[in-house]
C-alpha cells in the first residue's frame, strides 16, 4: 500500500494533550488524547505545575498510538500548538526544569508590586495579572531562587515541544504576546517590560514567525517514532490563533473559540487598545494582523464537569434531546466565567431555582442553565469588544468543542441577533490549524474549509430580557463571594 503524505500535530490544551495525524487536505487519520497531569505547589496560594519530562513521554506514546492507527503514512512535517499562557523553562544543558500551565498563578502575591501597570498594558496589550508568563517567572524567582538561577531559556509549551523535536529554541510571536515581556505593536521583546519585572533578557530565545521551519526532526526522535528522518519541524502558535486559522475568516470577522475558556476574537490590521484596559491585543500567526480579544474565562470546563456528574455514561446527543424539555424558569446558573470589566472572575457560583424543589427540575435543567450562562458570558464580553472595535457583519464564526452543542449555538445566535456560522473544521479547529501551518511552511496549497451550518437568530428581544435576568443572578453570586 502506498504511503499517505501526512503531518504530526501536537496540541496541548488546559485539560488534555492531543496528538493528531492529518493529511495536507485536512483529513484527520487519527487523534489520541489523554489528560495532562498537574500537581499543586503548596509554597504558593494558587499554583499548579507539570513535569515537562512526563509530558514529553506522554506526547511520544500518544504519537506512537496515533501513527499506528493512521496506517502507512509519510510524516513530512511536525508542528505544535498549545494553551497560550503556559511556559516551560530549561537549563543551559537543555534539561527541562519546570512546566507552568496557564492555570498556574504562582505570581499572584507579587501583582501588587508592579506599579506601572499602564505601561505594561500599552506595550503588551493586556492588563497585567498572574495569568501571564512574566508573573510565573517572578514567582519562581521569589520562592525558588536556586531554580531560577538555572533557567537558561523560557519557551511557550508549543515552542518547547518543537524544541524537543528539533533541538532548536525559539518563541513564536502569538505566544510571545502572552508573556507581558513582548512589545505587541513593534513585534519584539521589550527591555522596558523586562526591567519592570526585573527579569534578564538572556532567558528569552529568538522570536520566530509561525510557519517558519526550525529544522529537521532529531534522529533519536525520528527513530523512537519510526518516522521520516527528514520531517521538517515547523513553528506553530497559540491554540486560539491556530483554531481561528482553520476557520479561514476574513478581515474584521469575529470568531468565538469555545473550549476550556472562550475567547471572543476580532481580526484587526492595526494595534487597537481599550482605554479602559478590558481587552487583549495579540499578534496573529500571519505577518501583519493582530487579534483583539475579550475572554469569557472558564466556560467549557464547567460544561465538561457537569456532563461528568449528570451524564457520565451518555453522549452529547442524549443531553441535546433532554435539553428540549428544559426551560429558562427552572434554573439559572453563574459558574465562574469572566466579564471584561470585572477585575476578578466569579469565585463563588452556583444555581438558583425555586424552593421547594420542583418536580420539573431535571439534570437537563442544570445543563441548560450552564449553557445559557456560557452564552450570556460570551455576549457580555462581545459587547466590550465592539465598544473598542465595532463589528457590523451580520454573522459570527464559531469553533471548538463547546459549539458541538446545537442548543449553545442557538442561544448565541438569539442573544447576538446574528447568525452563527460553523465550518467543517470546527470540532478539531486547533489541530487543523496545524495542517494549514504545515502546508504554508512546505508551500503546499491549502484547501478552503466549507461552511457546515448557519444558525439564524430567533426571538432576539425575548432573549435580551432573559439576559437581563441572568445579569441579576450574577450580581447575587458576586455579593456572596465578596
Amino acid at each position: 500500500m502506498a504511503q499517505k503524505e501526512a503531518y504530526l500535530i501536537v496540541d496541548i490544551g488546559t485539560g488534555n494533550a492531543r496528538v493528531g495525524v492529518a493529511t495536507p487536505t485536512g483529513e484527520i487519520l487519527s487523534i489520541k488524547r489523554e489528560n495532562v497531569h498537574y500537581e499543586s505547589d503548596t509554597n504558593y496560594e494558587e499554583s499548579i505545575f507539570f513535569n515537562p519530562n512526563e509530558l514529553w513521554d506522554q506526547i511520544l506514546h500518544l504519537a506512537k498510538d496515533a501513527l499506528t492507527e493512521a496506517g502507512e503514512v509519510k510524516i513530512n512535517a511536525i508542528t505544535a500548538t498549545s494553551q497560550r499562557e503556559g511556559i516551560v523553562v530549561i537549563d543551559a544543558e537543555g534539561n527541562s526544569l519546570l512546566g507552568m500551565p496557564n492555570i498556574d498563578h504562582r505570581g499572584r502575591k507579587w501583582e501588587k508590586d508592579l506599579t506601572d501597570k499602564d505601561t505594561v498594558y500599552n506595550l503588551s496589550g493586556r492588563y497585567p495579572t498572574s495569568l501571564f508568563s512574566a508573573f510565573k517567572l517572578v514567582g519562581v524567582r521569589e520562592v525558588y531562587p536556586d531554580l531560577f538561577d538555572k533557567i537558561a531559556c523560557v519557551m511557550s509549551i508549543s515552542d518547547w515541544i518543537q524544541y524537543k523535536f528539533s533541538g532548536v529554541t525559539c518563541y513564536e510571536h502569538s505566544q510571545a504576546s502572552e508573556t507581558l515581556l513582548y512589545d505587541v505593536e513593534k513585534k519584539q521583546w521589550s527591555n522596558i517590560l523586562l526591567d519592570l519585572f526585573q527579569l534578564p533578557a538572556n532567558i528569552l530565545p529568538q522570536l520566530k514567525n509561525a510557519t517558519s521551519v526550525l529544522g529537521t526532526i532529531l534522529p533519536e526522535v525520528a527513530n523512537t517514532l519510526s518516522i521520516n528522518a527528514e520531517a521538517a519541524v515547523v513553528v506553530g502558535g497559540g491554540d486560539t490563533q491556530l483554531a481561528i486559522r482553520s476557520m479561514d475568516p476574513s478581515a474584521n470577522d469575529v470568531v468565538i473559540v469555545s473550549g476550556t475558556t472562550t475567547p471572543i476574537i476580532k481580526i484587526v490590521d492595526t494595534y487597537e487598545k481599550d482605554a479602559d484596559q478590558r481587552t487583549w491585543t495579540s499578534r496573529h500567526i500571519d505577518e501583519h494582523n493582530f487579534i483583539l480579544e475579550a475572554n469569557a474565562g472558564v466556560t467549557g470546563l464547567n460544561y465538561q464537569r457537569l456532563k461528568e456528574i449528570f451524564y457520565p455514561n451518555e453522549g452529547y446527543d442524549v443531553i441535546e434531546r433532554e435539553l428540549e424539555d428544559a426551560t429558562y424558569s427552572q434554573c439559572v446558573a453563574s459558574l465562574g466565567s469572566l466579564i471584561a470589566d470585572e477585575e476578578e472572575p466569579l469565585t463563588k457560583g452556583g444555581f438558583i431555582f425555586n424552593a421547594p424543589v420542583s418536580h420539573q427540575l431535571t439534570r437537563g435543567s442544570f445543563v441548560f442553565a450552564i449553557l445559557w450562562d456560557i452564552a450570556c458570558s460570551i455576549y457580555e464580553n462581545y459587547k466590550f469588544l465592539c465598544a473598542v472595535s465595532p463589528h457590523n457583519e451580520s454573522y459570527i464564526w464559531a469553533c471548538g468543542g463547546g459549539v458541538e452543542s446545537r442548543k449553545l449555538r442557538q442561544f448565541i445566535a438569539n442573544l447576538f441577533g446574528k447568525s452563527i456560522k460553523i465550518r467543517d473544521t470546527f470540532r478539531q479547529a486547533s489541530v487543523l490549524g496545524g495542517v494549514f501551518v504545515c502546508n504554508d511552511a512546505l508551500h503546499v496549497p491549502n484547501i478552503s474549509p466549507e461552511l457546515l451550518e448557519e444558525i439564524h437568530p430567533q426571538d432576539h428581544e425575548e432573549f435580551e430580557q432573559l439576559y437581563l435576568e441572568w445579569k441579576n443572578a450574577r450580581k447575587t453570586f458576586k455579593q456572596v463571594g465578596a
